[in-house]
């Protein structure tokens, strides 16, 4: 039997079939990885909470499975780890806030009971911006996150941990959820994969709200094929979300290996303009010429529509967001003010005492944006160009198979570059709101590094429920590059 092993470079095929042939097992393998989180986290910050009686739970029904000789599921053994805003039974869910630090569930958000009833072994819940709210995981209330690429740097947000917890090779997958690029920057500023689904595609359930209609959960991995692999199980409806979608799950991983000869590839030119740094620039177009000489078809395209996407996306999710933290008062659970002396009292100490400045900040655009004599003028407009921009990437589709695009303007930026310039925190993002905006499936992955050695990463859309195509091309291009 396998001991000691490193933890880099398994693979979620090569960990299960390891275990199926007894070579290691999967609770060994957990500890492995346990080994690993308690040397490298220490100066990334990548984990707020550990689960090892769930995990050391899970990894012995694993071998148990495998000691019968029974049949093992799809991520059996594989250690996977879980953004702090899906809530899991009887292991604590902060949200990254103050207001939930004590707060212990009594259930599983579907992906991730998705992803335990495959096998999958979860090791622990990973840091975030608060209630997913930053592009940069320095609005987390309890410590702030290292990209391990250059650990002068941030690794994104806001699910920076969970890309930068791939990237240290501290799990072998997670999840994370992507409101406005929160997966896709943080893959790109830390070189890992990161996918958003179709909205509707994966269950919401147990996902802590921020914007409702925005919100999003997918998965974090070395490779597209991993990814793959991971969306194929968390996908599909789910009775407990009403807006999960009764659309059939493809085999994702078989998908892959399609050809891509004579896939249009859509560029638009929104996209490469002011503001994207040279080196982004020239590693993205250096990638799509790369899809050209693998056979597919460089097509222009136009979204025109593209240059109202951030104020679009900062009005429809503070409303959203000031809307669903209503709910954290004090009252129900979470964090209640100690010496508050009235009802009101209690409500507005509670509020100000659990919520970080950013959450505040989200909380009182949103609440103005919606107030009387203010909605019209602001949330329903935003509303009317929210759906100019579906429309635009519905004209682009009928073009195109993909849309190609930088993830981020620039690399990863420095830790305290932009904390105090919310603006520019929110440009940031200005490439991937737009997929959220419209509910489409985008992905990022790694095509490069600037002079420096930071991760560049390429972003792709695809049609609503396409994924499959989406994680065709990239998985190609992937390979290309290997």
């Amino acid at each position: 039997m396998i001991a000691d092993r490193e933890t880099t470079g398994l693979t979620i095929d090569g960990i299960r079939a390891a275990i199926a042939d007894r070579k290691t097992t999967a609770a060994a393998t957990a500890s492995e990885f346990y080994a690993r989180i308690k040397q490298e986290d220490p100066s990334i910050g990548a984990f707020l909470t550990l689960s090892e009686d769930r995990a050391q739970a899970q990894a012995e029904r694993i071998d148990k499975m495998a000691a019968e000789g029974k049949p093992l599921p799809a991520l059996a053994g594989v250690p996977v780890a879980i953004k702090d805003v899906m809530v899991t039974r009887d292991v604590r869910t902060t949200a990254g806030s103050k207001i939930l630090e004590n707060f212990v569930p009594p259930y599983d958000c579907t992906a991730v009971a998705r992803l335990e009833s495959a096998g999958a072994v979860v090791l622990g819940k990973l840091n975030c911006d608060e209630f997913a709210m930053g592009s940069s995981n320095e609005n987390s209330a309890y410590h702030e996150v290292h990209n391990p690429r250059d650990k002068s740097r941030v690794p994104g947000g806001s699910s920076g941990g969970s890309a930068a917890a791939v990237a240290a090779e501290m799990a072998v997958a997670t999840l994370g959820s992507d409101t406005g690029g929160s997966i896709r920057q943080p893959a790109s500023f830390c070189g890992v994969v990161g996918l958003k689904p179709t909205y509707g595609r994966v269950s919401r359930y147990g996902l802590i709200a921020f914007a409702s209609s925005l919100d999003h959960i997918g998965p974090f991995a070395k490779t597209v094929k991993e990814v793959a692999l991971v969306l194929r199980t968390i996908a599909g409806r789910d009775p407990m979300d009403s807006t999960s979608a009764e659309v059939p799950v493809p085999d994702y991983v078989a998908e892959l290996e399609k050809p891509v000869k004579g896939l249009k590839i859509g560029v638009a030119k929104e996209y490469f303009g002011e503001g994207l740094d040279i080196e982004v620039r020239a590693a993205v177009e250096a990638a799509i010429q790369k899809l050209a000489e693998l056979g597919c078809e460089v097509v222009p395209v136009s979204l025109p529509h593209t240059e109202y996407a951030i104020p679009t996306y900062y009005i429809v999710a503070t409303a959203e967001a000031s809307s669903n933290l209503a709910r954290f008062d004090g009252v129900r659970y979470g964090f209640r003010a100690p010496k508050a002396r009235t009802l009101s009292d209690m409500y507005r100490l509670s509020r100000d005492g659990g919520f970080g400045m950013e959450v505040k900040r989200r909380i009182m655009l949103g609440t103005y944006a919606l107030s009387a004599g203010y909605y019209d003028a602001y949330y329903l407009k935003a509303q009317k160009v929210r759906t100019l921009l579906t429309r635009d990437f519905d004209e682009a589709f009928k073009k195109v198979d993909v849309i190609a695009a930088p993830t981020a303007p620039t690399p990863a930026f420095k830790l305290g570059e932009k904390v105090n310039d919310p603006l520019a925190m929110y440009l940031a993002d200005i490439y991937t709101v737009t997929a959220n905006l419209a509910g489409i499936p985008g992905i990022s992955v790694p095509c490069g590094e600037n002079q420096e050695k930071l991760p560049i990463g390429l972003q792709l859309f695809g049609r609503h429920f396409d994924e499959a195509t989406l994680l065709r091309v990239a998985h190609t291009y992937e390979n290309s590059r290997d």
